[in-house]
């Protein structure tokens, strides 16, 4: 029987608060098992839906939006990055995209930190010789870092993540430089004191630390190439988690095998969960499992955001996150 409510697939297994919230409120479709949709389960969900949440795990490409029912008004996506969404194809076949701005920074942020502080300072290494009963105690030469204190930090894109880095940097001593599309208001650049770099390859020279807030789009891809990271100090240190593709991860690879750069912290990956074999084996590496936004806390927003966003949408009213192609 029609119950007149709205018809919602969501593609994952969300927190159980959020799953049991969109029941009362919507005819939702939920997953069982915490696995990606296949191809043919998202072509049958965009056929029977109202309402489409996906996640980063699912590619809703403009063949798969060929195949969408008349019904199909929005893509109430649950997380902030929409590059695997065809946003301008959406647009066109009239569906409309949001998604869930502004949660993840303050995490996201702590994350970059987290993983800046364990390259620096070698935190794997000696977490690796405890667990292994290998440490033959102090020494005044054993595992020497450096300090982050006095650094210089480059950010690439200090967009709400970018300036939360700022903000947690600084308080460790940090000097603050970034390179955006933009440059930042005159006051918002003296909040971080920072430096603004319109050449992104001067500052890449200069930084003791880069690291990548930008999200991924045609115009960022590969922005860290292989010639972009030859200007790179000796030192330095890359920290990315913001979009994997954002480096030529093969070009990385060869400068770290070749001690060329001082080390990277990575939480996202070019091919995703197909991590290049090579980056497991270098010590001056350390790996994370797209975890930069991992939060209870942080997954709980995510969840209320599209829930307002599809209500609003079901009140007749435009998505307070709708996501427009000139954003992108």
């Amino acid at each position: 029987m029609p119950t007149g409510r709205l018809s919602v697939v969501v593609t994952r297994r969300l927190p159980e608060a959020v799953e049991t919230r969109m029941k009362e409120l919507f005819d939702v479709r939920l997953r069982d098992d915490d696995t990606p949709m296949t191809r043919a389960e998202l072509t049958e969900a965009v056929e029977s839906a109202d309402i489409l949440v996906p996640t980063i795990t699912d590619e809703i490409d403009a063949n798969l939006l060929a195949r969408a029912g008349n019904q199909l008004k929005l893509i109430a996506n649950y997380g902030s990055g929409v590059d695997h969404i065809d946003v301008a194809s959406a647009r066109q076949r009239g569906i409309l995209v949001s998604n869930t701005p502004g949660v993840s920074a303050d995490d996201t942020a702590d994350m970059t930190m987290a993983l800046m502080l364990a390259v620096k300072r070698r935190i794997p290494e000696g977490l690796a010789r405890m667990k292994e009963g290998a440490w033959a105690g102090w020494a005044p030469t054993a595992l020497l870092g450096q300090r982050v204190h006095g650094k210089r930090l480059g950010i690439l894109g200090m967009g709400r993540i970018g300036q939360a880095v700022a903000q947690r940097a600084r308080a460790f001593g940090m000097q603050i430089h970034y390179h955006n599309r933009r440059r930042l208001r005159e006051e918002i650049e003296a909040q971080y004191e920072a430096t603004y770099w319109e050449s992104l390859d001067q500052m890449a020279a200069r930084m003791d630390v880069i690291s990548i807030n930008c999200p991924h789009t045609p115009s960022t891809f590969h922005l860290m190439n292989a010639r972009r990271l030859k200007l790179l100090k000796k030192d330095a240190v890359l920290v990315n988690t913001s979009r994997g593709e954002v480096i030529d991860e093969n070009a990385l690879v060869r400068r770290l095998e070749a001690d060329e750069i001082g080390g990277a912290g990575l939480d996202v990956f070019e091919h995703g969960n197909a991590v290049n074999p090579k980056l497991r084996e270098l010590p001056n590496v350390v790996l994370s499992p797209h975890m930069a936004s991992a939060t209870q806390e942080g997954r709980l927003e995510m969840g209320e955001k599209v829930i307002i966003n599809i209500k609003t949408f079901d009140d007749g009213h435009r998505p307070p996150d709708l996501v427009v192609p000139s954003m992108l």
